[in-house]
């Protein structure tokens, strides 16, 4: 009987999985790849849980960046309500003041005005005296000078006498 290539081909591979089947090859390329499987299936359970965590803080940096923001919108609102606040202050401060200048000015106008009226009574009130002086000058003769001088000596006789 004449073998062929062919048939001692056939014969090796069939040997070559009949070696492997008794070495139990098979189980454990099988095992190694439960082995694999299993690493993938931890790691895929592991990344579902990071993921989850990873959604968890998410959320949670997202509640704290709004808390965060209402507390500035607050703090903002506030100084705008204080700024409003000091600015009227400030107004009407100023209207205070304006009206305590306002006053002061109109009391030294008035003050001015009653010192220039002083100052022109006085004026006119010299003007009358040197007028009437130079009048009774001009008019006063010596004998009415005389007649004057005895009537109030006169008069002064009467009164302590």
């Amino acid at each position: 009987m004449d073998i062929t290539a062919t048939e001692i081909a056939f014969l090796s591979l069939a040997l070559f999985i009949g070696l492997l089947v008794y070495l139990k090859v098979p189980a454990q390329i099988l095992g190694a790849l439960d082995g694999q499987s299993q690493k993938i299936a931890k790691e895929l359970h592991d990344a579902r849980n990071l993921r989850e965590e990873a959604e968890k803080l998410l959320a949670e940096y997202q509640a704290k960046r709004a808390a965060a923001e209402a507390d500035a919108k607050a703090i903002v609102d506030a100084a705008k309500e204080q700024a409003a606040a000091v600015a009227e202050e400030t107004r009407k401060s100023m209207m205070a003041a304006m009206a305590r200048r306002e006053k002061q000015a109109e009391d030294r106008i008035a003050s001015a005005e009653a010192k220039a009226a002083a100052e022109v009574r006085a004026a006119a009130a010299e003007a009358a005296v040197a007028a009437a002086e130079k009048l009774i000058r001009e008019r006063m003769s010596d004998k009415a000078q005389g007649a004057l001088i005895s009537d109030g000596v006169a008069e002064l006789k009467r009164k302590f006498g």
